[in-house]
């Protein structure tokens, strides 16, 4: 079997409802790049790469297709490797990482398809065929509602089914924060755990003073409390905070998770599939995770081929720990509205009282709508 074609696919939807985080911009619009890899014996793969997608559709016109066409889909890490070492000089990380995760992420449909198994298949079989969603959303929208729209926006979670809700903070206001957080803590109860995303808009001593009061609350973990290229800070934190530190969605590759890895500078680690490196790096991760005794939960955003591929990915995990009464990894299931996660896929993946099935078709599991594909394409 050889690659015959890379195709790339700008998607993008409105937003009806805009919202925001602590980085302050409003999110207006969803857009994704999605790869199509096409080979000679009739078998299509899908990929996804996470970030500005017409950057990343140039990136991999420019620089991966003309090296990926006519290769062994099934030489997935050598064609990883190859393609990595084109672009070191330049690219360590950041977007050409995303543009990679896209190919390699395409490249383990294609292998799926061909031999009719699903990804969780090709790297080591399921430990689970079901996982345990969390909601991720409680984004800022109405500015004068802050805590009640979070408020309810949570409890429509509970009522879903969810066993587990993230919300965002970073107001610019710590007792504001505080009291958003307390109010959602307070109406979910105890039945529903509550994880906070903090965009990284917190210096080091803010963030140990805003943790110190969140402790109180019963948490999951503090996200992204602070810059994601301040390693160092991070070790500050966990080490100053009870509550679990988690990180690593805007980390690249094995290398860019070694160092936080081995200092423990996160409790949880959280790569995403579709930036990470692909599939082929983020096993790599888990396993330098594993060996640390580090959580590996994935972080997820984007279209349903970014969600199937998580989905795959999670399957494979391992329990942390393996334990009579384990700590099974759990899917980040975001809730923006987004047609591109909800309609791209003929029977998308879908929760069902908290919980999502494994897919057990091959490859990813999904079958892609060609229509739904055009429908909403602009390159």
């Amino acid at each position: 079997m050889k690659v015959t074609d890379v195709i790339c696919h700008v998607v993008q939807s409105k937003v009806e409802k805009p919202f925001t985080s602590a980085r302050g911009w409003l999110y207006t619009t969803r857009a994704s790049c999605l790869v199509e890899i096409r080979t000679d014996e009739g078998v299509t793969g899908w990929g996804e790469c996470y970030g500005p997608a017409m950057v990343n559709k140039t990136i991999i016109e420019t620089q991966y297709r003309s090296r990926v066409i006519g290769r062994d889909p099934f030489d997935v890490e050598v064609i990883w490797e190859d393609l990595y070492n084109r672009i070191k000089d330049y690219g360590l990380t950041g977007m050409t990482i995303c543009a990679l995760s896209g190919i390699d992420i395409a490249l383990w449909d294609v292998m799926g398809r061909a031999v009719n198994k699903p990804i969780h298949k090709l790297i080591g079989g399921a430990h689970r065929k079901e996982l345990v969603a969390y909601a991720t959303g409680l984004y800022f929208i109405d500015m004068n509602r802050l805590v009640e729209e979070a408020v309810e926006e949570a409890l429509a979670y509970k009522e879903q089914g969810f066993r587990a809700v993230k919300m965002k903070i970073g107001l610019g206001d710590p007792k504001l924060d505080i009291r958003r957080i307390a109010a959602v803590r307070e109406a979910l109860g105890d039945g529903v755990q509550l994880a906070v995303d903090a965009n990284h808009c917190f210096t080091v001593p803010q963030a140990i003073k805003l943790g110190r009061e969140m402790e109180k609350l019963d948490l999951l973990w503090f996200e992204e409390p602070i810059s994601p290229e301040d390693h160092e800070g991070y070790v500050e934190v966990s080490r100053a905070l009870d509550l679990a530190v988690a990180g690593g969605e805007n980390d690249f590759t094995r290398w860019g998770f070694r160092d936080v890895i081995a200092k423990k500078a996160m409790d949880i680690v959280q790569p995403d599939a579709c930036a990470a490196g692909g599939i082929s790096e983020c096993r790599k991760i888990a396993a330098l995770a594993s060996a640390h005794g580090v959580e590996c939960v994935p972080h997820a955003w984007g279209s349903a081929i970014g969600l199937a591929a998580t989905v795959q990915f999670l399957a494979a995990l391992p329990d942390t720990p393996p334990a009579f009464r384990p700590m099974p990894p759990m899917l980040e299931f975001e809730q923006t509205p987004n047609p591109l996660r909800d309609h791209l896929a003929k029977e998308p993946i879908v929760q069902v009282n908290g919980i999502v099935r494994v897919p057990d078709g091959p490859g990813l599991g999904i079958e892609v709508d060609l229509s739904v594909l055009e429908k909403y394409r602009i390159a």
